[in-house]
């Protein structure tokens, strides 16, 4: 038995997430069939974060097992001419049998874009947020600081979560103006159920001035997500990347960290 890592990226604007359904387009349905194709057998991808509906990736990565031997190039060339063109298989290579998507994961990194400004975009609709209202990033980034650290984040945590720990370690969280474009990053060892997307709704209205940056540390410690704020659209939010032990030695997303994924981002 062989087992393959493959990075992937998408554009989640058109799909129901990451994770295989009874009828909607998925992202894990399109990959499955497009390695099937190569490996001329069955074959059951395992991601590093599960997507939901509308959220891209940069820097996803999975593994699959197979009775077959490929090339790295036949993996990647083979399964692209059967993917669309917003989700491509960027590079792939062999690992351990103990190496798992998930689980050897060190630490995710999820990127959130907004554009802000008092008109709508054409290029980056669906790629971004749209916030009308000025947006003060120095008050959001206050904020973000009462963020950082190993706490319980039941407070951002959806419903229908379904980890058992709201337990999370954050190890940075920034938040950067670049222009019309307010960017908010966050790296932490792994994520729960719309985390990132509640995080950023109550950044969003405290750089609103809506609530004072202290906010940010009586909602966490709170830890009552009816307490905190709206969750932020999924058009911004990217899966930026993943990071693994360099004993597997796969390719790292963070170098190109500032490449450029919608028009008029520096």
């Amino acid at each position: 038995m062989n087992r393959y890592a493959v990075g992937i990226e998408y554009d989640g604007s058109a799909y129901s997430g990451w994770q295989t359904q009874q009828s909607p387009r998925t992202i894990q349905g399109l990959v499955e069939s497009a390695l099937k194709g190569v490996a001329a057998e069955p074959v059951e991808v395992i991601c590093a974060g599960r997507t939901d509906a509308g959220v891209h990736a940069r820097w996803q990565v999975a593994h699959f097992d197979t009775n077959v031997t490929r090339p790295m190039r036949g993996w990647v060339m083979g399964a692209n001419t059967e993917l669309p063109r917003d989700v491509s298989i960027v590079w792939a290579r062999p690992v351990p049998l103990h190496f798992h998507a998930r689980y050897s994961a060190e630490a995710r990194t999820y990127r959130y874009i907004i554009l802000n400004r008092s008109s709508r975009s054409a290029l980056a609709a669906k790629r971004a947020a749209c916030i009308f209202k000025p947006l003060d990033h120095e008050r959001m980034a206050a904020a973000a600081a009462h963020l950082c650290g190993h706490y319980d984040f039941s407070a951002f945590r959806s419903s229908e979560c379904q980890s058992n720990s709201p337990i999370r370690r954050v190890e940075r969280l920034t938040v950067e103006r670049q222009g019309e474009w307010v960017v908010i990053e966050v790296t932490a060892n792994a994520f729960l159920h719309h985390m990132m997307r509640n995080i950023t709704g109550l950044l969003i209205e405290i750089g609103r001035g809506e609530a004072p940056p202290s906010w940010a540390r009586e909602v966490l410690e709170g830890r009552d997500r009816t307490r905190g704020a709206p969750t932020a659209p999924a058009d911004g939010l990217y899966l930026w990347d993943v990071r693994y032990p360099d004993a597997f030695r796969l390719p790292s997303g963070r170098s190109g960290a500032r490449s450029i994924i919608i028009p008029g981002l520096p």
